[in-house]
């Protein structure tokens, strides 16, 4: 039996931290909740979750092709519609799926978020 008994959080490498912070604050409007290792680590509680961006140079690289972060959006239409405006990089636009739809962006490192929206049961 496994002893894991939750996710703790879930972590994005960065390689600007002043960059980053911009979009996850600036665009996506999460506030920092904690911030460590002289300001290399800010964490955001978003719902029961945390979101957690690092800048560790080297032993900590970002990708386009690796973990994906989904955030629940209240209204996903106009989410994504406003970050095309804000230039925020689309890869797939909006998708239907039997229990959601969702679409999926790039922070400025290239990292994979979606936006995703469940449907009504």
């Amino acid at each position: 039996m496994s002893m894991i008994t939750e996710i703790a959080f879930t972590g994005m490498p960065v390689t600007d931290m002043k960059r980053a912070r911009a979009f996850y604050e600036g665009v996506l409007g999460l506030k920092p909740t904690m911030e460590s290792a002289g300001g290399m680590w800010v964490e955001y509680d978003v719902g029961a979750g945390t979101i957690g961006i690092g800048c560790y140079g080297e032993a900590w690289k970002p990708s386009p092709d690796g973990t994906c972060v989904a955030f629940e959006v209240a209204d996903l239409e106009e989410e994504v519609s406003r970050l095309k405006t804000e230039g925020v990089p689309v890869h797939l636009d909006l998708t239907d799926t039997p229990v959601c739809r969702f679409a999926m962006v790039s922070d400025p490192d290239g990292n994979k978020l979606m936006l995703h929206k469940r449907k009504a049961r």
